[in-house]
């Protein structure tokens, strides 16, 4: 899922990694999107190190069925690893957060208002901007490049997991997840421009085979 509306998504401004958090929109997004999925199980999380994935994940996971307590896990925080340690059978559903799953970094573009860029840049080369594959924007990343960091990732810590029968939820960005979806499903570089990921929406995939498959229509 991408997060929800962000309060810079509502104002139009260029995010990245800069570090916001959820709009009144984004937090209602992210809630009726826990709903959809609340009766599909859940047995691990991931999400960026940026708020507004971290909160869109909690609140669609307030939602879940199972009723398991989503605990964020600090596996190389030394401290927190060790005082955070539980003492009881408590279920839990374990949750693991990774810059690598973080929003394309848009460099000089981060703050400025998308409209404004158009009209000091032009629409079309806002566009190559926003949506090309091997072009960044200025002294920032190209979807190419955010591939790079999110694929091995998504190979080496959360694919061994699918093959051992887990059922994952990642709460990321639009373009962290672009870069994914890409992979999955085998899209161009010239089709992937056009590829536009929702705020709020869960988009399922199976995994069979050793492979992924997108759904069309969440599981009832």
């Amino acid at each position: 899922m991408r997060h929800g509306e962000s309060l810079w998504n509502r104002a139009n401004l260029f995010t990245g990694w800069v570090d916001v958090p959820l709009s009144p929109k984004g937090i209602e997004e992210a809630l009726k999107g826990g709903e959809k999925i609340a009766h599909l199980p859940i047995d691990l999380v991931y999400i960026s190190k940026l708020t507004r994935a971290e909160m869109t994940a909690f609140l669609a996971l307030s939602k879940h069925d199972e009723g398991k307590t989503p605990v964020l896990m600090h596996p190389n925080e030394e401290k927190i690893g060790e005082w955070g340690k539980i003492y009881s059978e408590k279920e839990i559903l374990p949750v693991y957060a990774a810059w690598e799953l973080n929003e394309r970094y848009y460099g000089e573009l981060q703050g400025n208002n998308k409209q404004q860029m158009r009209e000091k840049y032009g629409d079309e080369q806002v566009q190559i901007w926003r949506r090309s594959y091997d072009i960044p924007p200025p002294g920032g990343e190209s979807l190419k490049m955010t591939a790079e960091r999110t694929l091995p990732y998504f190979d080496l810590e959360i694919l061994p997991k699918l093959r051992m029968g887990k059922n994952i939820f990642i709460s990321a960005h639009g373009n962290s997840l672009r870069s994914i979806i890409m992979e999955l499903d085998d899209l161009s570089e010239e089709e992937v421009v056009s590829l536009e990921i929702p705020t709020g929406e869960p988009i399922l995939y199976a995994f069979e085979n050793d492979s992924l498959k997108k759904l069309d229509a969440i599981p009832r």
